[in-house]
């Protein structure tokens, strides 16, 4: 999936958020940041993920990290899909596909015999220097936000 690995430095990003902001990587320097990627807002697999981790939003930020989503919808959908699920973390739009393609989550897919490009589910954890300290890959949704909110705590403690 990722030519990435742990121990690499990251690649910045820098994208729209919703409610007008920005994301970038080198803004969030000093903090844990903890990038998830994800296929598209409001379906199945891709809400719970993002409830998920907004229902620990307060042990994320108690590890001083800080938890961005990305996927290639626009901000106006990321919007709605904050508003309907009572969403806090960040999501950032990459409109370009830029950032998706750096870390490497952009590939080809199939379902039901058709192939395709979009977003492998990944989350790439982010040290305090921009380093990459842990990568999952293919990501199952169930009690990933609770294994990444474990690595984060190891990594601040």
């Amino acid at each position: 999936m990722t030519t990435l690995s742990e121990g690499a430095k990251a690649p910045e990003f820098d994208m729209p958020t919703d409610g007008g902001g920005n994301v970038k990587l080198s803004d969030l320097a000093g903090k844990i940041v903890v990038l998830y990627f994800y296929p598209k807002d409001s379906t199945p697999g891709c809400t719970t993920e993002a409830i998920d981790f907004s229902g620990l939003q307060k042990e994320f930020g108690s590890a001083n990290s800080v938890v961005v989503g990305v996927s290639r919808d626009s901000v106006k959908r990321h919007e709605n899909f904050k508003a309907k699920n009572d969403l806090t973390v960040i999501l950032g739009a990459d409109l370009d596909g830029k950032v998706t393609e750096d870390y490497g989550v952009w590939v080809e897919k199939s379902m039901y015999g058709r192939k395709y490009m979009g977003i492998q589910r990944a989350t790439f954890l982010i040290d305090s220097q921009g380093l990459i300290q842990k990568v999952w890959s293919k990501v199952k949704v169930k009690g990933h936000a609770e294994d990444v909110l474990a690595a984060v705590q190891a990594l601040s403690a």
